[in-house]
């Protein structure tokens, strides 16, 4: 990372911030972009763009990618997806009935994830004739039917978890582990999950994380956050810390840029980096730079518009107007900058706007004409630029628009 830095003092700084903490677990991200990221409303996503999607989120260090394979365009988009051969396993996304398995299986996955309710708010909704029992029992036979009649690896998804009554949840992971399957997944579905290493049952994530692996029989746990409160990327570093010195690995299911259901889900792109940077997890080392990319490139497949202010990805995340921000960033990056935008393939933007000062101003003039302003000119530009914002102007200026004004000041032809 050394390219970064202009100096072993900038260097020596950055690491004594970063790269202090660590997890006794494999943190293994399991991306579902591909999955429930484009059940977001109006977004849609044709086979080719979906095929790069996995490329890219494969070379980023996503180790699992999740998928729909019902619809036409998604059976081709699994085709795609596996004609690549990435490293990343490839899974198939099922309810809890043999057909889904069955087209699982047409579309040439070797694993897949099976989704059912475990709360009663759930059970009451969907199927008020039947006990859990029988749900439970419906369950057993589907994992059974795919993880031992076919061979496939399963992951069973505990949808709305954390609402869950435990000595049901806890009975339901001993019999699907029992069935087969060698994952479980905490669904926050309705992103109630607490953080808080003292929230007890249902919905303390970390009390979750301990109770499945000293009370049932499943080999792995993943942690599924939804972002209703706000707290996806919380809870799901979270998770990882609880699963830190008693769990072999915990899978972290995420979507890039958060797009999914309602308020949507922990962004793969946050997870990373907070893994990263705060963990020292090293094996994201040297692929963090594609991420503004890959966002930019979701964008543009889906539809969805990337806010600007997006953390670590979006065209504001590094970018300066107000003059106490700009000074301290034309003097070192790093008074206002967390990172060097490169690290995460973003750039640094310095704009001229309402709160713009003369620093930025000046800077600004230098960098179109090549020359240093004299004082007079410096300030002709400056109250030009302060008659723009009285006059109702709300947005930064464009670069045409500032050569307009140095052209009228006749500083540039």
């Amino acid at each position: 990372m050394s390219c970064l830095y202009s100096g072993s003092d900038e260097k020596k700084d950055f690491e004594n911030i970063y790269f202090k903490l660590s997890l006794k677990t494999d943190p293994i991200i399991d991306d579902t972009t591909l999955r429930d990221g484009v059940q977001m409303p109006g977004l849609a996503v044709s086979p080719e763009d979906s095929a790069e999607i996995a490329r890219l989120l494969d070379e980023i260090g996503v180790e699992r990618i999740e998928l729909h394979h019902y619809q036409n365009t998604d059976k081709e988009a699994v085709r795609l997806i596996k004609k690549m051969d990435l490293n990343a396993r490839i899974a198939g996304w099922c309810r809890a009935v043999k057909e889904d398995i069955d087209d699982a299986i047409d579309c040439g996955f070797e694993e897949v994830g099976i989704s059912h309710p475990v709360s009663y708010i759930h059970f009451r909704a969907k199927w008020p004739g039947k006990s859990p029992n029988d749900l439970l029992n419906r369950v057993i036979e589907v994992v059974e039917y795919a993880a031992r009649d076919h061979g496939l690896r399963v992951f069973v998804h505990g949808e709305d978890s954390t609402r869950a009554d435990w000595e049901f949840e806890k009975k339901f992971i001993n019999a699907v582990a029992e069935a087969g399957a060698e994952c479980y997944r905490i669904c926050d579905t309705v992103g109630i999950g607490l953080s808080d290493v003292n929230s007890p049952l249902p919905n303390g994530i970390p009390a979750k994380i301990k109770a499945i692996k000293y009370e049932t029989k499943i080999r792995d746990v993943e942690i599924h956050a939804h972002d209703d409160f706000g707290n996806a990327v919380e809870n799901t570093i979270a998770a990882a810390r609880a699963a830190s010195g008693i769990w072999d690995r915990i899978y972290l299911s995420t979507t890039f840029l958060g797009i999914g259901e309602r308020a949507g889900n922990a962004e793969t792109e946050k997870v990373l980096m907070n893994l990263y940077m705060h963990y020292g997890i090293r094996k994201f080392e040297g692929k963090t730079s594609k991420l503004t990319y890959l966002a930019d490139f979701i964008g543009r497949a889906t539809g969805y518009i990337v806010p600007p202010n997006k953390a670590i990805v979006g065209a504001y995340a590094f970018a300066h107007e107000s003059g106490i921000h700009t000074h301290g960033v034309l003097n070192d990056p790093a008074t206002y900058e967390p990172y060097p935008p490169e690290l995460v393939g973003n750039i640094r933007r310095l704009t001229i706007g309402k709160h713009s000062g003369k620093a930025i101003i000046r800077y600004k003039i230098m960098e179109v004409t090549g020359k240093e302003p004299s004082a007079e000119a410096l300030m002709k530009i400056m109250e030009e630029i302060k008659r723009l914002y009285e006059s109702g102007r709300k947005a930064s200026l464009r670069e045409e628009e500032f050569r307009r004004i140095l052209q009228k000041a006749g500083l540039i032809e």
